[in-house]
């Protein structure tokens, strides 16, 4: 008999590639399903973006195999932003490495790093995939709290008192979902301190920073960063480009030569147009993603009616492409609650387990959809709630 390995025995199938499947099932060409749920932009890249990638695509020299590091144009592009964004110089030799979406890269920084039995901090709050991924590599998962009562910050302080002595990596997540916190430079440099204090490696991930932020930040910015720290970035969510796959991996060049060691083993380089397309959406200006707020800013405050409605809780300050909220005391069970909404009306909520323990009493709404889904969902929710 065939049997699967072992390693993906306590790994479960992505939530939301099973629980989609679900919500697709309940749409009906008379009642669709708004999903408020998941974090894909509806919006467009830049014009500019789009003419790129037709024009590269009409070259037929442009369709071969491609480098594994990215061409110069792209790397100069990246390390251009970095430096325009976040006041942060990278070498453009040897500082980045292109990847396909910055998901790919937890797992090419995981297999690089980590060995069977190493201890991996992980966020709770936090995103999935970091879990998925250490228990793919073998490692043991110690949570650290996303404290409500420090407004979604991490308590340093009890992090301290912990044996950290066989930590290998720390996962943080600024600005952080799913819970929307900034951190600030002063929490940044305490992260960091700990790292070089106790010699693992910091990786954050950071593909919010433009999204309903007014001061974008990269952890390489911080003193001492480039001793321990990573950053993974992307065009996903602040260029409307989710499904292009277009990511990165910066910092110093023996971790980047490492993580290059496997993804060079795992793919063959991202398409040339890609890439070139790229290049033009890390030039869009203040201008373009000032508009692309001022489309969040307007979701936002229907979003907040929706969670008004349902009677919950929510920080007024969150970044990023959701709003997180506490369901009501008067609910015995988060996940059920989400369920009997979306039978009931057929809208879609994220419920805040997925992220977490410290999730179960959360709920959380996506911004991509447009103010009319939105008021829809809203009216729909209005409606079943009587």
């Amino acid at each position: 008999m065939i049997t699967t390995a072992k390693r993906i025995e306590s790994v479960e199938e992505y939530y939301f590639s099973k629980k989609l499947t679900e919500v697709r099932g309940l749409d009906t060409p008379d009642f669709r399903v708004i999903n408020l749920g998941i974090g894909s932009p509806d919006l467009s890249p830049s014009d500019n973006t789009i003419e790129a990638l037709v024009v590269s695509t009409k070259n037929a020299a442009n369709h071969g195999y491609q480098n594994y590091k990215g061409i110069p144009a792209l790397r100069k592009a990246i390390a251009d932003f970095y430096k325009r964004t976040y006041s942060v110089s990278l070498d453009v030799e040897a500082s980045i490495l292109p990847l396909m979406g910055s998901k790919e890269g937890i797992m090419h920084i995981a297999l690089a790093f980590v060995n069977e039995g190493d201890e991996v901090l992980i966020p709770d709050p936090g995103y999935p995939t970091y879990s998925s991924v250490a228990r793919l590599v073998g490692a043991t998962i110690k949570t650290y709290a996303m404290s409500e009562a420090l407004d979604w910050g991490v308590d340093i302080e009890e992090l301290k008192r912990r044996d950290l002595s066989k930590v290998k990596i720390m996962w943080v997540n600024f600005p952080h979902m799913p819970t929307g916190r900034i951190a600030s430079r002063e929490e940044l440099k305490e992260l960091v301190d700990l790292a070089r204090k106790n010699q693992f490696l910091i990786v954050n991930d950071n593909p919010y920073s433009m999204v309903l932020n007014d001061s974008p930040m990269s952890i390489l910015s911080i003193e001492g960063a480039d001793e321990v720290a990573l950053e993974l970035n992307s065009l996903s969510k602040s260029h409307n480009m989710a499904g292009w796959r277009i990511g990165w991996v910066a910092g110093k060049k023996e971790f980047i030569d490492a993580i290059l060691k496997v993804k060079s083993n795992m793919d063959s380089g991202m398409f040339l147009g890609l890439q070139q397309a790229a290049v033009e959406a890390l030039q869009n200006g203040e201008s373009w993603f000032n508009e692309l707020n001022k489309t969040y800013l307007e979701r936002r405050e229907v979003a907040r009616e929706i969670l008004n409605e349902l009677g919950c809780s929510y920080a007024s300050k969150q970044s990023g492409l959701f709003v997180w909220a506490k369901a009501p005391a008067s609910v015995a069970d988060v996940e059920k609650w989400i369920d009997e909404i979306l039978y009931g009306t057929k809208v879609f909520i994220t419920p805040g387990f997925i992220f977490g323990e410290t999730g179960r009493r959360f709920i959380r709404i996506s911004l991509c959809c447009t103010v009319e889904k939105l008021n829809e969902a809203l009216e729909r929710i209005k409606k079943f709630r009587k």
